[in-house]
Formats: structure tokens, C-alpha cells, sequence
């Protein structure tokens, strides 16, 4: 299995997951000329998707669900809130899953998918399984629930968002206090304490490779976000943490290998 994320942020959310048999886009959140872009970056191209996963509506994660479905004839998946709220038939264009609906995409690729907290959203984090094992995404939650974490536990990859950094965003003269505290309710999103923390309790000697993403280019910065974890989880993780930041890909992950194959132009 083949993880590259093509670019994390608040302007925009891909990740290309790639095995022998299945091509998937997780999230479509930036345009459709940024994302053929990105797909040709890593030998990729629109017409070898089998299937686009949608975490939620929120036009950073599916602004361009629509027309993908339409240009590229690609089979969207999204819970009903998610389709709704991106205007997509739910015959023709998106197929709607249920939470903890398990489903084939592909011969070798299957997903779970779990509901999470987020503000005026369906939100969901998946599990993907694959011939080698399992990864996880989650991305924009308030908080981790006990189902996220027994779902997630096991998996040899981990996708997570380390949003903020706490003192940064109460600091943020900018920001009126009432988006302050929307950002860190259990309806907002992952603070690199949070994150460390829960990861904390996914750490097992399997699991090979953990990309911090989502993170805040106003609330946060890679090293604070990379230093908060690594201080929670140095002793027990032996794998390799890299950032996904907005303007990838940068790296790509092979399930099984713990060190992220950089790729050539970066």
C-alpha cells in the first residue's frame, strides 16, 4: 500500500492511497486542476481512481467532490450528511455509506469508516485495509472518542492532524476568543498536546510511520508539532514522523517500510 499525501492544510486536503489493484483519493479539497497536478507528480492520473472517500463537507476536504464525479466519472463515498451538503445525487454520483460500514473498494482495499466530533459536519476518520495491513486518517476533531481509538489501534500507518498549538492560538491576537474556543472545543480540532497524547496510545512495535497533517499556518508551526509528540512517544515509538504540509506531495510511505521515500523535486 502506497500513502502519499498531495497536500494538508486549511486551502486544501488530498491523500492518493495506491495498491497493486486500487487507486482511492481520500478527501478532494482542492481544484480539480491542483489535484490532476499533484496525481501527475506521482505518476498518477484522474482515470486510475476506482473510488473518492470523503470525511466530511467542509469545502477544504470536498470542494470539488462534484465536479470530480462529473469530469472524471469517479464513484464518490460519503456518508448522507456529507453528500447532501455537497449537492451530490445519491444514486448516480456518491455511494452512502453508513458509519462502521465496512466496504470494498477495490479487490485489494477495503474501508472503515468511524464517526469523530466536528463542528456542523458528519465527520468520519477510516480505517483502510490492505494486503499488508491496515492505516488509519483522522483529521478535524475536537477530541479522540474510545471507539476512534479501538478502531484505530493496530493499524502500521497513522494520518493525524496536529492543528494547533495551544499557546499559539490563545496568543493569536487576531482570532476573537469565541473562534479561539470553537477551534479548541470538542467540535474544533486536534491540539499537538491532544494528538501526542492520543498517539500515545496507539504506539505498538508495528507501527511503522505517523504523518502529522492539517496543521494551522496561523496556531502552529512543524517543529512545535513534531516536538510535542515526539516528547510523549519517543521512548516506546522506533518508526519515522514526517509533516504533510500544504503545498505537496513532498513524500510517500510504503505500508510495511518506516522510512518515507522523499520524492525527487522536493
Amino acid at each position: 500500500m502506497e500513502i502519499v499525501h498531495l497536500g494538508s492544510g486549511s486551502r486544501g486536503n488530498a491523500a492518493m492511497v495506491r495498491t497493486e489493484e486500487t487507486t482511492i483519493l481520500i478527501d478532494c479539497g482542492f481544484s480539480m486542476r491542483q489535484i490532476e497536478r499533484r496525481l501527475a507528480m506521482v505518476y498518477a492520473k484522474p482515470e486510475d481512481l476506482d473510488a473518492i472517500l470523503i470525511t466530511h463537507h467542509h469545502g477544504d476536504h470536498g470542494k470539488s467532490a462534484r465536479a470530480a464525479a462529473k469530469k472524471w466519472d469517479v464513484e464518490i463515498h460519503a456518508n448522507f450528511e456529507t453528500c447532501a451538503r455537497l449537492s451530490l445525487d445519491p444514486v448516480n454520483q456518491c455511494r452512502v455509506f453508513e458509519s462502521l460500514e465496512r466496504r470494498d473498494l477495490g479487490p485489494d482495499l477495503s474501508m472503515l469508516p468511524i464517526p469523530i466530533p466536528h463542528d456542523d459536519a458528519e465527520n468520519v476518520a477510516f480505517v483502510l485495509n490492505g494486503p499488508e495491513g491496515r492505516a488509519g486518517f483522522m483529521t478535524d476533531l475536537g477530541e479522540p472518542t474510545e471507539e476512534l481509538i479501538k478502531h484505530m489501534s493496530g493499524c502500521q500507518h497513522i494520518s493525524v492532524e496536529a492543528n494547533y498549538d495551544v499557546n499559539r492560538l490563545f496568543g493569536n491576537m487576531k482570532y476573537p476568543q469565541s473562534l479561539k474556543d470553537r477551534i479548541h472545543g470538542r467540535g474544533g480540532h486536534l491540539s499537538n498536546r491532544q494528538t501526542a497524547m492520543m498517539l500515545d496510545r496507539l504506539v505498538h512495535d508495528n507501527l511503522d510511520s505517523i504523518v502529522l497533517c492539517h496543521l494551522s499556518s496561523e496556531n502552529n508551526a512543524p517543529h512545535l508539532a513534531e516536538s510535542e509528540v515526539l516528547c510523549q512517544i519517543d521512548e516506546d515509538f522506533k518508526g519515522e514522523i514526517q509533516i504533510s504540509k500544504q503545498d505537496g506531495p513532498e513524500f510517500t510511505h510504503w505500508l510495511g517500510q518506516r522510512a518515507a521515500e522523499p520524492l525527487r523535486w522536493t
